[in-house]
């Protein structure tokens, strides 16, 4: 089950499971759409898979399997 981290490990900014402006990468690396397409060019920094569209959870299904409120922010950015 994927995590839907809670925000973009460059910039910060919030992405809720609804969020069609997340990426994520096979291990589940999150970033915002623009930090992708801007700074890395589809390409994850951490494991240099490449970035495509979370999936959105639908609704219903997020009362059992909740979206993760764990922060990951990578220090200094990217």
């Amino acid at each position: 089950m994927l995590e839907l981290r809670p925000n973009c490990e460059c910039c910060d900014k919030d992405l809720p499971p609804e969020s069609t402006e997340a990426v994520i990468c096979t291990f589940e690396c999150t970033f915002c759409s623009d930090c992708s397409e801007n700074l890395l060019r589809h390409v994850c920094p951490n494991c240099s898979g490449n970035l495509v569209q979370r999936p959105i959870r639908p609704e219903a299904a997020l009362v059992n399997n909740p979206p993760s409120t764990e922060r990951v922010l990578k220090e200094g950015g990217c």
